[in-house]
């Protein structure tokens, strides 16, 4: 079964190309949002095995997505996403709930899956 997503990335640009990606990787992308609001309804909606976060939603903070995600009643695994490097949030990305950080350029399914799999995830 494939892995069932959802983006969540205030550019719209950016959120079109990486489904396409997805897509083609095999990830199946139930859902996008903009914003934090969208993405918390599409994530108790859609119910996705994994959410990819963006960093920096405008005037919003993924991270703070990233922990309302995962008090819901049936989290996503959160993926935070970004342009920036890791080590420029790494003391954030270690503090949140996330399993993980992924640079937009080295966005994958591959990528998913390992950072699913070295969370435990088993074969989600």
């Amino acid at each position: 079964m494939a892995v069932r997503c959802l983006i969540v990335d205030d550019n719209e640009r950016f959120l079109q190309v990486a489904r396409d990606l997805l897509k083609r990787d095999g990830i199946a992308v139930v859902g996008v949002a903009t914003t934090s609001a969208e993405a918390f309804r599409q994530a108790e909606r859609l119910r996705p095995d994994v959410a990819l976060v963006d960093i920096m939603l405008g005037e919003e903070h993924g991270f703070d997505l990233a922990d309302a995600l995962s008090q819901a009643p049936e989290p996503p695994h959160v993926i935070l996403i970004s342009t920036y490097v890791e080590t420029d949030f790494a003391e954030l990305i270690a503090a949140s709930p996330a399993i993980g950080f992924l640079s937009k350029t080295r966005l994958s399914g591959g990528a998913i899956r390992t950072l699913l799999t070295n969370a435990g995830a088993g074969s989600v």
